[in-house]
This record gives structure tokens, C-alpha cells and sequence, in this order.
């Protein structure tokens, strides 16, 4: 009989293999208990009305019905946390992407064993997120459509002392495709941490350059931010934000993680407090842990205005919370009233 306090999941992959692995790997875990598995979204689709999952771990490339399209029709009709589990190489990017646009709450790497001495590897790291997405919350994700007209070529030769600084983590990708995707040309530049890692992060640039009006990419040293730009900080590099004359650019660092984490929001915030200070607008967004909160807090002290996410829209209503705890933010605000508030100055 299935303990009401556990983590009810169901696991969806084609390879028996991996099915197996993954039930002997959650299955480790007191809080959790896999409750079925099916070996591809048709036979899922029952198990899903049946068995009522608090999380389900899917796989993408699989018989019958691909994954995201599994993905797009359960967060359509039927919400429940998604996990992910896929190899996540650098053709698989784009799609791992496109499965955190369509609601996914996170990613994993599918699990091996090392034959040498048997353990498991990554099993720590699914039980995580597994947790995590049991308490996150779901919902759909409205995509614009790029289009760029001939007024963005003049767009980016202009200047502005405005700046917008963003910092999320996980549900982030959700989060800042939703707001990059609703902003006109005319948009003071934007710096964006998201917790990524390194091939990601150039991967979702791409992707929110090819389905927004402004013009997206991964930042390197030197770029001009710019109205009607917005740049990503590579994963496992800092990014500062530095001032020449009425110019902004972006500075690429190496250097320690900070809040356990490289992008760091924190390192990107205190930079925009430093030189921007009450010419900029920070936003932090949904994601776990404190990471930009006390950024954000200098960013207020030095005359920004600073908006936190409502728990009721974030996935994971933490950096957002630390953030109001510390009384960083000015004004919190649901995730469709940051990107009305952004679009529209």
C-alpha cells in the first residue's frame, strides 16, 4: 500500500533498462515511491489518470509519441511536475530547452552504473530533483513570435542609461521566456543570470533570439548593452555589468562560486547597484535558494527600482522570498505583471 506522505512518481522511458535503474533509485529514497512505469506517453496516459503521480520523470526520444509532445498535452490538460531524465548531449540542448518552455520543472542526465564498483551514478542528484519538483508548481507558458522589422538596426545603434537586470533559477527558463518574448524593440538592455550549465546557456540565448523581437545572445566581454539587446551569462562564468561615459558593457569573469553557484545573481546585481544604481531595474524570478537577494537589496539602497515574483506564479518561491524577506523588492508582482511592467516602462 502506498504511504500518503510519500512522493507518488511514475517513470516513462523506453528502455527497460533505464526503468528499472530509476525505480531502484527513488526507490532508495524514505520520501519517495515509484508507483508504476510505462514505456511510452500512449501507455502513460492511463497510468496518469490512474495512478494520479505527484511527479512524473520523462524521457524525450521514445515509440509512438515523442516526449515534448507528451509534455505539451499533459501541461495542456492535465499539470503535474516533469523531470527530465534524458542524455543531455549537445544536439539533445535544444530540446531539453523546449521542455522547460512547455513546463518542465527540471533536467537530469539518465543515470549509469559504474561497472568498476557498482555504484549508481547521478542517483543523488534525480532524488533531488525529483523532490524539488513534487513541491513546484505548474503552469503554461505563453511563446511570442519574433518580429523584427528594420527599426531594430537603428534600435542597436542607439544608447541608454537604462539598464534591467534579471536573475532566476529554477522555473527561470519558463519565466524569462515569457518576459523576453512580450518586450517591443524599443527595451532598455537587459542582463539575465539563469543557473545553467555552460552548453545551455548559449543554446537558450539562441533559442529566445529566434522567438523575440529584441535581440538575444550569450554575453561575452566587451558587448555593448544596448536598447533592444538582452545578453545571457555564459554558464560557469560571473558577468558584471560596467559603465564607460553613458555606455554600458558586459565584463566576463572566472572567480569562486557565490551562493554555491557560477553564474551568479548576487555578482551580476551588485555590479548594476555599483554602476547603474538608480538607472536600473532589477527583477529576480523564480528558483531555489537565496542567490540574488542581498544584490537586490543593494540595488534598492542605491535607487533602483526592484521587483520580486509572487509565490502564487513562481515555480520554486525561493529567491523571490529571501528577496522580500530582506525587503529588496519594492514592489512583487506575478510573472504577467513583470513583463507588462517591463514592456511598457
Amino acid at each position: 500500500m502506498i504511504s500518503v506522505n510519500k512522493i507518488k512518481v511514475l517513470i516513462i522511458d523506453d528502455s527497460a533498462v533505464i526503468r528499472h535503474l530509476l525505480t531502484e533509485i527513488l526507490n532508495q529514497a524514505d520520501d519517495i515511491e515509484v508507483i508504476g512505469t510505462a514505456q511510452d506517453p500512449i501507455f502513460a496516459k492511463n497510468k496518469v489518470r490512474d495512478l494520479k503521480p505527484d511527479v512524473i520523470t520523462l524521457d524525450v526520444e521514445m515509440p509512438r509519441m515523442d516526449g515534448l509532445i507528451f509534455l505539451e498535452e499533459l501541461m495542456r490538460t492535465d499539470p503535474i511536475p516533469v523531470v527530465m531524465v534524458s542524455a543531455l548531449t549537445q544536439k539533445g540542448c535544444e530540446t531539453t530547452l523546449k521542455a522547460l518552455e512547455l513546463g518542465a520543472i527540471d533536467y537530469v542526465t539518465k543515470p549509469s552504473i559504474d561497472v568498476s564498483n557498482g555504484v549508481i551514478n547521478l542517483g543523488n542528484e534525480i532524488i533531488k530533483k525529483v523532490r524539488l519538483a513534487a513541491k513546484a508548481k505548474v503552469r503554461k507558458v505563453k511563446v511570442g513570435t519574433k518580429v523584427k522589422t528594420s527599426s531594430s538596426t537603428s534600435a542597436l545603434t542607439s544608447t541608454s542609461d537604462k539598464i534591467i537586470a534579471i536573475g532566476a533559477s529554477t522555473g527561470g527558463t519558463q519565466a524569462i521566456t515569457e518576459i523576453i518574448t512580450s518586450l517591443p524593440e524599443s527595451t532598455p538592455g537587459i542582463v539575465i543570470v539563469q543557473h545553467m550549465p555552460p552548453v545551455f546557456t548559449s543554446s537558450f540565448a539562441e533559442r529566445l533570439n529566434s522567438i523575440s523581437k529584441i535581440d538575444v545572445k550569450e554575453a561575452v566581454s566587451g558587448d555593448r548593452v544596448m536598447r533592444g539587446t538582452a545578453f545571457i551569462a555564459p554558464g560557469n562564468h560571473h558577468m558584471t555589468v560596467k559603465r564607460n561615459g553613458a555606455m554600458y558593457y558586459v565584463e566576463i569573469i572566472d572567480g569562486p562560486m557565490v551562493n554555491f553557484v557560477r553564474p551568479s545573481v548576487d555578482v551580476l546585481f551588485r555590479s548594476v547597484a555599483k554602476y547603474a544604481g538608480r538607472n536600473a531595474v532589477g527583477v529576480i524570478l523564480t528558483g531555489m535558494g537565496e542567490d540574488g537577494a542581498r544584490g537586490m537589496l543593494e540595488m534598492k539602497e542605491a535607487g533602483a527600482i526592484t521587483i520580486a515574483q509572487d509565490e502564487a506564479s513562481s515555480v520554486v518561491f525561493g529567491m523571490p522570498k529571501r528577496a522580500i524577506e530582506l525587503g529588496a523588492a519594492d514592489k512583487v508582482a506575478s510573472l504577467e505583471e513583470i513583463a507588462s511592467l517591463l514592456a511598457h516602462g
